[in-house]
């Protein structure tokens, strides 16, 4: 996914291919577990990022997932899984009003981005796949083409859309926006860039834009699990067949690292990051108490829980931005 000169440079791309860099970790509530794994695949360069996070917001416990695949170099990716979920969880209506206030976060994430990009010549950006698990409350919020697809009572159903410029309502926005949809290997804006939202992109900004499309699910019974992964996984997966591999492999992390090593022989050309988050428990409440000195979007103490780094190899998050503990 991305520009045409990084697709047509694709085939000089090395063949070596790395192990996948994993992890995983269980909710504090023990309701949910997550697992990992990424890959820059048969690529040369990486731009995949992932963050994986458990945090406390107004007592109650939120898991916050998501995957961010780059374009035109690492740095909007990148800028993106540091700021975006500190913006939404921050936000004042962050538990009242979640999908206003995810909206604002991708939208004020997407213009503090722009703005850093002032200095640079070269254009960037990224897609953003994303969950918000909140009580029994699971909202996906997508921008791009990287994919989230759940398996309820054993169904592989689909909760974002890919955003390609050749959708009619896209195409639609795109050129009454003033722009134009063209062929050049794949459909593209402008005849450059194969999809129609994300974050970036500050050339092609009047038709690309970073408003996500919001679904929400129940956490119940029926919901057993998961996937968020990049474009390098769909390219050679369908929904079915991920929920299928998934099925097979009870602990997340072995799960994910399963459909990356297996999209890498399918012949994927693209880089692969995968998050898989699996439902344990569906009681009505996942309310918590903590101590009065525990203030409102601080994480509450981590006691025996093990959370492995989430980080890709291309960027050490800062200690204070670190919400995790590395799996042993």
């Amino acid at each position: 996914m991305g520009y045409l000169d990084l697709a047509l440079s694709s085939s000089n791309a090395s063949q070596t291919v790395e192990t996948p860099s994993s992890g995983g970790g269980l909710s504090q509530n023990g309701k949910f577990s997550y697992g990992y794994a990424s890959s820059a695949g048969k690529r040369s360069t990486m731009e995949d990022f992932f963050e994986t996070r458990i945090d406390g917001v107004d007592g109650e416990i939120v898991g916050l997932f998501g995957v961010f695949d780059g374009h035109g170099g690492a740095r909007a990716a990148e800028y993106v899984k540091r700021h975006l979920f500190t913006n939404l969880i921050t936000h004042p209506k962050f538990i009242s009003d979640t999908k206003s206030a995810i909206t604002d976060a991708y939208n004020h994430t997407d213009s503090e981005l722009l703005k850093s990009e002032d200095s640079h010549n070269r254009d960037a950006g990224s897609t953003a796949s994303t969950a918000i698990l909140i009580g029994d409350r699971l909202l996906v919020a997508n921008v791009g083409d990287s994919r989230a697809v759940i398996s309820r009572g054993g169904t592989a159903i689909a909760v974002s859309r890919d955003h390609k410029p050749d959708q009619s309502d896209e195409r639609e926005r795109i050129e009454n926006a003033g722009g134009f949809v063209m062929w050049a290997g794949t459909w593209r804006v402008g005849g450059v860039l194969a999809v129609s939202r994300a974050f970036g992109d500050r050339l092609l900004k009047q038709y690309v834009v970073a408003d996500p499309e919001i679904r929400e699910e129940k956490i119940d019974e029926t919901l057993e699990f998961l996937i968020l992964a990049s474009d390098g996984l769909w390219d050679v997966f369908s929904n079915e067949e991920a929920v299928a591999m998934v099925k097979e492999v009870e602990d997340p992390e072995d799960s994910a690292k399963k459909l990356v090593a297996e999209a890498i022989k399918r012949g994927s050309k693209d880089n692969i990051t995968c998050v898989i988050v699996r439902f344990l428990e569906t009681s009505s409440s996942s309310h918590v108490s903590f101590s009065s000195s525990t203030r409102s979007n601080q994480m509450p103490p981590l006691g025996d829980l093990k959370i492995s780094s989430n980080e890709t190899k291309q960027v050490q998050i800062e200690a204070e931005n670190s919400r995790t503990v590395k799996k042993p």
